[in-house]
Parts: structure tokens; sequence; C-alpha cells
């Protein structure tokens, strides 16, 4: 239907419907809810928070029979959304140091590359895994206790392991209270057996072979166990059995 205007326009309203009462009071109670936080991610372009100039971390001592200087590995975290139940501490660099010059190139190398997958966020737990499968072609060293140790580069990895165990990202892998007794239990029946066959044995060289098996806290006999790199495997009950691991070929 049309409609004439014959006096001039002077205001105008756009006519729709009003906003109901309850789309209204939903809007209301919407912005009254509390928004959830922000969960912060490792990623590579996070940086350091502002006015924390120093991170928490740990520095770890690696003393090798290869060389007169020991290594000194330090590891740094970030602790992500603190105070909150997200709260979680990853690695954020790692520094090694040494008075030995000789290994600088690579260990400057080795140090950046880690520090940069550490800040690239994920899972970072295969760079221990990989590090320990480094073998040094002129041999490795065996550890205080029997462990043996491939090469310094695994012995990086080693303190890396550990690192990520402590903070919790890595479960800690330990033997349960029975298992501890039964190796001790049979440590000792094996120490005991040794015991015997040295006191029967006059000659120097075995009485030596068992004062470095007393020593290195595993029977002489002990051979190396693949799983663990410990100088603890030993025949019991027909099965070679680790003393360190509580492996067995027997299942």
């Amino acid at each position: 239907m049309a409609i004439k205007i014959d006096k001039k326009i002077v205001s105008y309203n756009v006519g729709g419907s009003k906003p109901s009462e309850s789309s209204a009071s939903a809007d209301t109670g919407a912005a009254d809810l509390p928004q959830k936080a922000e969960i912060i991610r490792m990623h590579e372009k996070l940086e350091r928070p502002e006015g924390m100039e120093c991170l928490e971390g740990a520095t770890y001592k690696i003393r090798t029979p290869l060389d007169d200087h020991a290594l000194y590995v330090t590891i740094n975290d970030i602790i992500l959304n603190a105070g909150t139940e997200h709260e979680q501490r990853r690695p954020f660099e790692i520094f090694i140091n040494s008075k030995n010059m000789d290994h600088f190139q690579w260990i400057v190398a080795l140090t950046r590359v880690m520090s940069a997958v550490f800040r690239k966020g994920g899972d970072v737990t295969f760079l221990s895994e990989e590090l320990q499968a480094v073998f040094d072609p002129k041999g490795g060293y065996f550890k205080p206790g029997g462990r043996f140790v491939p090469s310094i580069v695994a012995d990086i990895g080693a303190v890396v392991e550990h690192h990520l165990r402590r903070i919790g990202l890595l479960e800690p892998d330990e033997l349960s209270e029975q298992q501890m007794l039964m190796l001790d239990q049979k440590r000792a029946e094996i120490e005991a057996r040794e015991k015997e066959s040295a006191e029967s044995v006059a000659s120097s060289a075995e009485k030596k072979t068992a004062e470095v098996a007393e020593e290195a806290s595993f029977p002489a006999s002990a051979t190396l166990c693949h799983k663990c790199n410990t100088k603890a495997l030993v025949l019991l009950d027909g099965c070679q059995t680790c003393l360190a691991c509580g492996y067995s070929k027997c299942g």
C-alpha cells in the first residue's frame, strides 16, 4: 500500500523486532561466566618470561677415564602455566663446559641443536635414547659399579635421561621391593659362592680378581648385560640373570 508523504522528513527509525528478555539474560549470563585461561604450550617462539632473567636448572658432572678433565652438563628448565593445574616443567636449554678444548666444536654444535629441539616442543625424550645409542669406534669405558658406556655422547645422553626423569617427563625405571629383595638374596648367594671359591685358591692373581669384584659390588664371574650395560650377568639356577636390572633369559 503506497503512502503519500507531504511533510519534510527530519528523522527515521529502522524497524525490527526487539531482543527478547530471554536472549538478553542469556548474553548477560555468558558475560558473567569466568573465561578459561589460555594454556601455554612449548613452541619454538616461546621466549623467557619477562622479569625472569634466570631459569631453574641443574648441573651434572661427567667424569670419564678418557680425559683428566670432567664435563659439566647444565640443563635449565622453564615452568609453563605456573600456579595452575596445567603447570609443567620443560627443559629449555643445555650447556656443556670443560677445561678440555679438544671437543669444543662438536659440543657447541650439540648443545645448540639440543636447545633448539627443547624449545621446539613436543616429545623430546627421544634425545636421550638417540644419544645413548652412539658408539665410539675407539671403544667405550666402564663407569663405577660396572656399567658400560659406549661413548662420551652416550654419557651425555644418560645425564639427559636422568634429568627428564627428575622433572617428570619420563617415568622412573625402578625395581619393585620384591624384585630388590630377590636380587639381594641372589647376590648374597653368588658372593658367598665366590668367596668360598676364592679362599680355596692360593694364587695371588685370583685373589686380586676377587678384590676387584668386591670393589665393583658384583661377582668376578659376572658378564656384561646387554639390557643395562652392566657387568652383572651371572648364572642362577641354570639361567643367565642380571643382578643389576633383573633381566633373565628365562623370563
